[in-house]
């Protein structure tokens, strides 16, 4: 488990262009045990005027980088739990 300064920091980003997936790490109880879970955030950057700003609607276009990031974050999660 995560300690106070690092729980809201992401595990990894993969990131294709303006569309990034997150890996997060989040703590649940489940049967009255604290486990770790992963959650993964799909999002593309835009620029409004002078400021960056996210958003989770895609167009079609950002689907093959949608695709791509998720499937590298696919890999990273099966290969990490694959390690324990």
């Amino acid at each position: 488990m995560k300690d106070e300064k690092t729980k809201n920091l992401p595990v990894k980003k993969f990131r294709s262009g303006a569309i990034t997936a997150t890996i997060w790490q989040n703590t649940i109880k489940k049967d009255g045990q604290e486990i770790d879970i992963l959650n993964i955030t799909l999002e593309k950057s835009y620029k409004d005027g002078d400021a960056w700003k996210t958003t989770g609607s895609l167009n079609s276009y950002d689907l093959p980088k949608a695709i791509l990031v998720m499937q590298k974050a696919y890999e990273y999660i099966s290969l990490k739990h694959d390690e324990q």
